[in-house]
């Protein structure tokens, strides 16, 4: 029998893989595309998920939410297709997000998410080592179409920060798609820091957030408090994901 870790990565790959194929043989318009993608994406992940693990409750992006799942003990949080509209465009940074919630752990116990357009996978069981600090520069990543409001402000005040401490001249820009994608440049070092000021619903964030606490990184609300999923209201607050050494930065600004 599959680890629950094991389950995640097949799910995401098999989704992800459908999604790349559906994409390369599409006639129709780029709206059909992704309201198709989403569709056949989910079906295929909450078949998968209900063979495997028959008594365990899904929330999805994609699904009717069944509030009978705050009183379950497993919940699988799912984003059948994170980045919709950047899949519709035939780039690159979308992801497939498949999550584990526990109520023995009040957590995400298991995830994996998978980049199909770069072939890049990542998972809890096998947490990714982070890069060393860059030797020349450092990034802020954030969304393509809702960036922070105050952007421009607290990257003002990071890079101030970073070349007193001598650690680089500024902080870069650096805009992607999905949350995943967004994730995976930090964990993979193309960035130090991801800041989204709200909006974000759990299936964005569970299964890249629990791989980056995995691999090291600080994911938490600007308040300082963890983030809690299987919730009745499935938004979250603002929330960043940072290097162990630029949340040190981030703690000595106001965010």
């Amino acid at each position: 029998m599959l680890t629950d870790a094991e389950l995640a990565k097949n799910i995401a790959k098999s989704a992800g893989d459908l999604l790349m194929s559906l994409r390369a043989n599409f006639s129709g318009d780029l709206d059909d595309l992704r309201d198709t993608g989403d569709a056949q994406a989910q079906t295929l992940i909450s078949g998968l998920i209900s063979e495997n693990r028959p008594d365990d409750a899904i929330l999805s992006e994609e699904a009717v939410d069944d509030l009978a799942r705050l009183n379950a003990d497993r919940v699988w949080i799912i984003d059948p297709l994170d980045g919709t509209w950047e899949y519709g465009e035939g780039r690159w940074d979308w992801a497939v997000h498949i999550a584990l919630w526990q109520r023995s752990a009040d957590d995400i116990t298991d995830a994996a998410i998978y980049l199909p357009a770069t072939g890049q996978l990542f998972s809890t069981d096998v947490p990714p080592v982070l890069p060393k600090w860059p030797l020349d520069s450092a990034k802020i990543v954030v969304s393509r179409t809702r960036p922070p409001k105050r952007l421009t402000e607290i990257q003002s005040q990071i890079s101030e920060l970073l070349r007193k401490e001598k650690l680089a001249q500024s902080l870069e820009l650096l805009e992607v798609g999905s949350a995943g994608a967004k994730t995976a440049a930090l964990i993979t070092g193309e960035a130090q820091l991801y800041i989204h000021d709200g909006g974000l619903s759990e299936w964005d964030a569970a299964a890249p957030f629990a791989i980056a606490k995995a691999a090291g990184l600080v994911v938490k609300h600007f308040d300082g408090s963890e983030l809690k999923y299987n919730k009745a209201q499935v938004k979250l607050a603002a929330i960043y994901l940072a290097t162990p050494k630029m949340a040190d930065l981030l703690n000595q600004i106001e965010l």
